[in-house]
């Protein structure tokens, strides 16, 4: 029976469906993102590049007379080469306001995942396959980089946009955390609201002062008066009290005297209209910037907050208990595509960079500003060729890139089920290594190795399917039509 259960299953649903799904989803959806999040390219001699659709052709060769032919990937491993498609990405050039010109322009090359909607070898047959060379049995989700096969290895980390309560001990007393790392874009950062035994209250977040009232921080981004400020807290008597005590911690009664006291932490010795402008820029670019970087957001920013201080209230009286970091439900996956996701914003930033430098020269020089000569597509290419050939990936980590193991057919297929955890193999996380309840069905129980790695290198169960997820924005429509109101939310 169970024979039969795993040849169902595996006949509809691939080893590496969820590299495959992951990458489609990354080349389909997030690459235009990207380009969008950029928007114009912004020269300071009246020069304006804005950036519009993003196009991949599948992959092909420039040979020694100059022409281009496709090329399957088992020719590019016996010739060493990179199995890779050209991008091209249009371009509107503006000079002081009047548009000259628009093209699309090649920018650069992007490793194709084999058996992905790009390759070649997508939807053919076991006798098309074994026609061009192939294995039929090879499962594909790998990369051929110089001839050599690599596979992206899948990255456990803490969930984003999610709030996770924990209990640590500030010398001799009892802390309560609650911690979210707010990710937009590639922007990344780390906001703490922390519950002293005392019940006063502290947030952290980048470019924020050390030590800072919560209260203040509620004031500026729009809760000014009390009444405002007690409204936005469920009625309770725990949190009305909690409340109380900060309010009378911080002398702070309206947003002005909030946004004072704010600046003059935040960029002392300078003058109040600066000191205010500096708060109001931090509160907006580097307090939860998952929802949103304008002014209009503060509001929902405000009353995010405050439910971070009811979860701590809530927590610290008995009324619910800390979370449990290992549980998967706190757990999110990083699969190719979503690491291609860094790499390619990695690579697109020294892009913008290094056509700002050619205008510049060109401008400097007296030369005419075409598109075709302000354009290098080594600048990308380099970058996102190096780190996947040496595994050194952004942010500093390495060995995200690997040498796929060709040793037998099952070491392949547990190389791309492969997941890593980000913490430490030389400390002891005892309780990050143990198997926990909810690995059931998701992580294989047997499959790791043993000594410092033990328990932080695990492989996906075979019957795992990860979901490669969908846009905040249609979930947001369908909650809205069915009733469900944000708080704070003006949109």
């Amino acid at each position: 029976m169970y024979l039969e259960v795993a040849e169902t299953f595996l006949r509809d649903n691939s080893l590496v469906k969820q590299h495959l799904d992951s990458y489609n989803q990354f080349i389909e959806n997030h690459l235009q993102s990207i380009v969008d999040e950029q928007g114009v390219i912004d020269s300071s001699h009246g020069v304006t590049i804005k950036l519009g659709k993003i196009r991949l052709e599948q992959p092909k060769i420039l040979e020694a007379d100059g022409s281009h032919r496709k090329i399957t990937p088992m020719e590019a491993r016996l010739r060493n080469q990179s199995y890779e498609a050209k991008v091209f990405l249009e371009h509107t050039l503006l000079e002081n306001g009047v548009e000259k010109e628009t093209q699309e322009v090649f920018i650069g090359m992007l490793p194709v995942m084999i058996k992905s909607k790009l390759c070649y070898l997508n939807g053919l047959s076991k006798d098309e396959l074994i026609k061009l060379g192939e294995d039929p049995l090879d499962p594909g989700g790998y990369f051929i980089i110089n001839g050599s096969e690599r596979v992206l290895v899948a990255i456990e980390d803490l969930a984003q946009n999610r709030m996770i309560v924990s209990k640590k001990m500030r010398g001799d007393k009892e802390a309560i955390t609650v911690r979210i790392f707010s990710v937009k874009g590639g922007f990344r950062a780390k906001i703490g609201v922390e519950r002293r035994e005392n019940g006063i209250f502290y947030i952290s977040f980048p470019a924020s002062p050390r030590n800072l009232n919560i209260i203040p921080v509620l004031r500026a981004l729009g809760l000014s008066t009390d009444e405002e400020l007690f409204g936005a807290f469920r009625s309770k008597k725990e949190f009305k009290n909690d409340t109380l005590l900060n309010v009378e911690a911080v002398k702070v009664k309206n947003r002005d005297e909030a946004l004072d006291y704010l600046g003059k932490r935040v960029a002392a010795g300078q003058p109040e209209e600066y000191r205010k402008s500096r708060a109001e820029q931090i509160l907006d670019n580097y307090l939860l910037p998952h929802l949103g970087t304008t002014k209009d957001d503060r509001i929902r920013k405000a009353y995010f907050l405050c439910r971070m201080i009811e979860k701590a209230t809530d927590v610290a009286n008995g009324v619910e208990e800390e979370d449990d970091k290992d549980h998967y439900i706190n757990k999110r996956i990083k699969l190719s595509g979503m690491l291609m996701e860094e790499l390619f914003r990695y690579g697109f930033g020294y892009f913008v960079k290094d056509v700002n430098y050619q205008v510049d020269r060109a401008v400097a020089r007296g030369k005419k500003i075409q598109l075709k000569t302000l354009v290098r597509p080594d600048a990308m290419t380099s970058r996102i060729e190096y780190a996947m050939a040496t595994g050194n990936w952004v942010g500093g980590r390495t060995g995200v890139s690997q040498l796929l193991d060709r040793t037998t057919f099952m070491s392949t297929i547990s190389h791309l089920k492969r997941v890593i955890s980000p913490l430490s193999k030389v400390h002891p996380h005892f309780e990050a290594r143990d198997l926990h309840p909810t690995h059931w069905g998701k992580i294989c129980p047997n499959e790791t190795p043993e000594g410092q790695s033990c328990g932080l290198v695990k492989n996906f169960a075979m019957g795992a399917i990860v979901s490669s997820g969908c846009p905040e924005e249609k979930l947001e429509t369908v909650l809205k039509k069915l009733g469900v109101v944000l708080k704070g939310d003006s949109r």
